[in-house]
This record gives structure tokens, C-alpha cells and sequence, in this order.
């Protein structure tokens, strides 16, 4: 078969090495071009054979997946799925390599060198396919010192505000860059939907927060919204929101059934958003794989004073969602990565 994406599997195990190669090559689409045992040889295999992705392990002997990571993107930039434990270290070394330049993660069933890894072969598959589709991620920079000022509130904008973004692939290199430039006097909390699994959105909030000026939390049932606060849904649960008896909103969590295949979604967070009466809601929707938050947008839209913003083809890792928010005819703004704190700001401050 013509046009098949070429694949590097790099992991210490032989047995996972055979496990993720039978499982990629029984799909036509793929081909494996070779195997490795460690970060060093991984390196050199990724300059000698150019495969179109990479799965890397995360721990291994002699160069651990992310010093191999940090070489590969700064030799030869190529597009890398990390497996991960769901340990909390797991987590955090997953979101350092997410930060490094991969694309993706999957997260390895927890248990011994198991068997159950056959319950992510339809992930391994869909993920390496997408991949192989995915811009290569530009290195992060240090963006810290690129601030955004606030300006002077009059009585028009005194109207309370309310921020929501959803992402999926990519998106916890986009929320850095752009959660890191609002300014903790930001006057309006925010909610965010990043699809991970459960055990990685607690080190993606904690790790957001180390570098951000704004507070950024996982979200937990019964938290009060406040402004300059970023609330992160957490793995396995849907963001909601309730007004309560003194009229503060307050977040609720439930694992009803996955909307489109996903557990936190973007379109349950906007249409419970929509819910809420007495703001001006600015939606965002940023890099991702498939359609989630179009519905929602719809539904937020149509409920009142909602501006809309999408990231553009041109910096998303994935376009898939961006895309579909688009598509709707709803989406009043279309810009790059690096301008979309700028433009919250422009909302919040209007």
C-alpha cells in the first residue's frame, strides 16, 4: 500500500516493542520501519530512517524518552506519541514532553508489563494515525515575560464575564501559551475542558499554575468561581456549572456517559455555561482532534451574549475542532495561538 505512515517504536521492552509493532501492522495504513531499546538508539534511528512518528516510551535504561525527545526535536523535529504511566510522576514527565514537542500521550494501562495493553490498541491506531497528520510542534520558548495589560473599567463594561476554552491534541502546549499571558487582575474566571484521562489533568493544572499569573486549580465539585482563576476539568468527569442561593456559580461534576467519546467534553461545559444567566460568555476553541464544542457552541451562542473565538489552521497542532467551531458560521474571531490571550482581553475589557 502506497503512502503508508512510517513508524518508529521505541521501548525497552521487547515484549511491548512486538505488541505495539503487531498491533500497528495488522492495520494496512502502517507500516513499521524499525524498532528501538532506548533513547540513544532511537536518536539514531530517527536521523537514519526519517519515519513519519514516533511512539516513545517515557523510562528507559541508558536515555530516558525525554532527553531522546529533546534531541530528536532539536536534530531532526519529527512527530512523537509518548506512553506514559498514570503514576502522578508518570504525569508530570508526560507533560514535560508534551512541552518538549510531542504531539500526543497514551497512557499505558496500569498492572504489570500487561496483556491488557490490547485495551489501547484502538488508541495506539487513532493516535498514531492522527499524528501522522499533525503539524510537528514548534520548541516553546519562554513566553512568561509577554504580558498583556488591562485597561481602565468604565460603567459599559462592568458586565460579568465568563471565559471557557476547550481543547483536545495539542492543548496543553497551547493553554501555556495561553494562560501564561492573562494577567492575574483578569476580571473573569475560567473554565477549561483539555481531554486527558483521569490522574493527568491534576499535574497539567499544577504545572499551568507553577508558571501562569493567574490561579490555575483542577476544578472540584462545590468550587465558587472567582475571577483570575482557571478551573480544569478533571480526567473522567464533566464540567458543570449552578447557580447557587447567593447567586455565586458553582461547579458540579459528573461522570454521565461520554458525549462523542469524551469525558470531560467541551460541548457539556457550553451548554451548561449557556445555562447561566446575567454574563457575557467568550468561548474558545482551540487545537484538537474531531468535532467537540461545535454542538456546544450552537447551543451557547443561541442562549445569549456569547462571543466566539477559534485558533487558526496556520498554528493548530490539529485543526479538527477549530474547524468544526467554524463550520457552525458562529465563531466571530479566527487567530493565531499567540494572539488568543490578547484577544480574551479585548472581550473582557470591552
Amino acid at each position: 500500500m502506497t503512502n503508508q505512515v512510517k513508524v518508529l517504536v521505541v521501548d525497552d521492552s521487547a515484549f511491548m516493542r512486538k505488541l505495539i509493532t503487531d498491533f500497528l501492522n495488522e492495520d494496512p495504513r502502517f507500516k513499521v520501519i524499525g524498532t528501538a531499546r532506548n533513547g540513544k538508539d532511537a536518536i539514531d534511528k530517527v536521523k537514519k530512517w526519517q519515519p513519519d512518528v514516533v511512539t516513545l516510551d517515557v523510562e528507559m535504561p541508558e536515555m530516558n524518552g525525554l532527553d531522546a525527545l529533546q534531541a530528536i526535536m532539536s536534530e531532526n523535529p519529527t512527530r512523537v506519541i509518548m506512553l506514559s504511566t498514570t503514576t502522578k510522576e508518570g504525569a508530570e514527565n508526560t507533560l514535560l514532553a508534551i512541552s518538549y514537542g510531542a504531539v500526543d500521550f497514551i497512557a499505558k494501562p496500569s498492572g504489570a508489563i500487561s496483556l491488557d495493553l490490547d485495551k489501547v490498541k484502538e488508541e495506539i491506531i487513532t493516535k498514531v494515525l492522527m499524528a501522522s497528520k499533525a503539524k510537528v510542534p514548534p520548541l516553546l520558548e519562554d513566553i512568561r515575560p509577554c504580558r498583556i495589560t488591562t485597561v481602565e473599567k468604565t460603567l459599559k463594561n462592568t458586565v460579568k464575564k465568563l471565559v471557557c476554552i476547550g481543547t483536545s491534541t495539542g492543548g496543553p502546549r497551547a493553554l501555556q501559551q495561553v494562560l501564561t499571558k492573562l494577567p492575574k487582575t483578569i476580571e473573569a474566571p475560567i473554565l477549561v475542558v483539555q481531554h486527558m484521562p483521569a490522574g493527568f489533568t491534576k499535574s497539567l493544572a499544577v504545572r499551568l499554575d507553577s508558571i501562569s499569573d493567574i490561579n490555575v486549580k483542577e476544578a472540584e465539585a462545590g468550587d465558587i468561581l472567582e475571577n483570575g482563576t482557571a478551573y480544569i476539568a478533571p480526567g473522567g468527569y464533566h464540567l458543570k456549572l449552578k447557580t447557587n442561593v447567593g447567586n455565586n456559580i458553582t461547579i458540579y461534576l459528573d461522570q454521565t456517559d461520554p458525549v462523542n467519546g469524551h469525558r470531560p467534553s467541551v460541548d457539556v461545559m457550553y451548554e451548561s455555561v449557556s445555562e447561566i444567566k446575567n454574563y457575557s460568555k467568550i468561548a474558545v476553541i482551540m487545537t484538537g482532534m474531531g468535532s467537540d464544542g461545535a454542538n456546544g457552541l450552537k447551543t451557547l451562542k443561541s442562549s445569549g451574549n456569547t462571543i466566539a473565538i477559534a485558533e487558526s489552521e496556520e498554528t493548530s497542532v490539529v485543526f479538527g475542532m477549530p474547524k468544526s467551531a467554524i463550520a457552525t458560521n458562529l465563531v466571530d474571531e479566527v487567530v493565531n495561538l499567540d494572539r488568543i490571550a490578547l484577544t480574551i482581553m479585548k472581550y473582557i475589557d470591552a
